[in-house]
């Protein structure tokens, strides 16, 4: 099997050798999955949205980001084992509190934002999802 190559200049083409080289930004916009190693070199650009309002956040982006004219409750359905979440209050005109199905692990169930910046980077265990990275938000 050739080699499959990635460039910005060149775009996508074969070469030589085995595998999948991306040496370029990649940007998904649906679903990866990866039985081995995955390397390149570049930028991993997942696609956005935003949530104006109550309701539910997009388990269909890899980033959500947050703007309010008042408190909102959002919620987050359950993911797929391994889909990671990251949610950001770029707008504060009040609260945002998060309620995950199932929970958070470690048996907390909301993550509120609060300010401009407040963020969490969530993985989602199959069961849960899990808290990777919190800045600001109060998790309770």
């Amino acid at each position: 099997m050739p080699k499959v190559k990635y460039t910005s200049t060149k775009g996508l083409y074969q070469e030589s050798g085995s595998g999948l080289d991306l040496s370029g930004d990649l940007a998904l916009t649906g679903a990866l999955s990866v039985s081995s190693a995955l390397a390149f070199s570049g930028k991993l650009v997942g696609s956005i949205d935003t949530r104006a309002d109550a309701g539910a956040v997009s388990l269909n982006t890899l980033t959500t980001l947050v703007t309010t004219t008042g408190a909102r409750a959002i919620t987050l359905a359950a993911g797929t084992a391994g889909q990671i979440k990251i949610i950001a209050m770029t707008v504060d005109g009040g609260d945002a509190t998060l309620t995950p199905a199932g929970g958070i692990l470690g048996g907390t169930t909301t993550i509120t934002f609060n300010d401009v910046g407040d963020a969490v980077v969530l993985v989602f265990n199959g069961t849960k999802w899990t808290v990777v990275v919190n800045n600001g938000c109060t998790i309770a």
